[in-house]
């Protein structure tokens, strides 16, 4: 199976190096992102994220299914990330990486199970039909922080995204197209984000959005996933490395003050595709016909 390049001994060196003389290569502070860099396509519910040098594509799909008998008054929701072969060598179709699995794991967690969706009001009929929606996240460009990456391409896509209306009479449901009637905003109730903390030298240094150079070379991973409100949805630790408890307690602090500036970044593109999209303000005119 290919494999990741190996970082050289040099590199590896010159970047613990520069590290213990608060240096990174890129010249970014260690509490510091990349450039961040969000568009949507044309058609509601993609996102097109860009970290740096990291490429993220969220796609949001929606189908009518039957829902599960043990939660017949929710609707479905599944997350699926693809890794490109044109990504990194160390990625194959039909061979899940372990980072391709990490990713999986935390984006299950941080999203779906955090209730970030309500799946209730996916239900059409109770126990008969529902909107089964689908989150494709595709990995473009590999140079670190795809977690971060995938995590606000998926958040923004959601929010993103429209269903298309439905008109229920009796046990029969009729699914209404982009002519007969205005899709429907998804029902969000929080925005969790994700922050990576890569740590060195044993957890004294710490870094945020670390490229892929600077994860080859640290000691252990911390992600931290809030929403805007504080909100602590999860902490995942990967690697040996142990981390002390006023360390870790610190890097929620810095998490919230980065999710919050995230936070505005997503709403700020949001709002402003909105105004392209409603150019003249005719979404708006009908809006008001519609209610007169």
């Amino acid at each position: 199976m290919p494999r990741e390049t190996e970082i050289s001994v040099n590199e590896r060196a010159f970047i613990q190096q520069a590290l213990q003389e608060n240096l990174r290569l890129d010249g970014r502070a260690f509490d510091a992102f990349r450039p961040l860099e969000l568009t949507f396509g044309d058609e509601y519910g993609v996102a097109d994220v860009q970290l740096g040098k990291t490429r993220v594509i969220a796609r949001i799909s929606v189908d009518v299914a039957v829902p599960p008998p043990e939660r017949k008054f929710d609707g479905i929701f599944q997350i699926i990330a693809e890794f490109s072969p044109m990504a990194s060598p160390a990625f194959e179709v039909g061979r899940p990486s372990d980072a391709e699995m990490v990713l999986s794991r935390i984006l299950e967690k941080a999203i779906r199970r955090s209730n970030a969706l309500d799946t209730e009001s996916l239900c059409i009929i109770a126990g008969l039909k529902c909107f089964a929606l689908r989150a494709d996240v595709h990995i473009i460009d590999h140079d670190g922080g795809l977690v971060d990456a995938s995590c606000i391409a998926v958040m923004a896509a959601l929010q993103h995204f429209r269903r298309p209306d439905v008109v229920v009479e009796g046990e029969k449901a009729t699914i209404l197209s982009v002519r007969e009637r205005e899709p429907i905003p998804l029902s969000i109730l929080h925005q969790p984000l994700c922050v990576s903390f890569s740590y060195f030298e044993d957890g004294e240094i710490f870094l945020i959005d670390a490229n892929l150079s600077e994860e080859q070379v640290r000691n252990a991973e911390i992600i931290v996933t809030m929403n805007k409100h504080g909100e602590v949805c999860q902490i995942a630790k990967y690697g040996g490395a142990t981390v002390d408890p006023l360390a870790l307690l610190n890097c929620t602090n810095v998490a919230l003050q980065k999710v919050k500036e995230m936070s505005k970044i997503i709403q700020g593109k949001l709002e402003a595709d909105a105004k392209k999209r409603d150019a003249g303000g005719l979404m708006a005119e009908l809006s008001a016909e519609n209610e007169r």
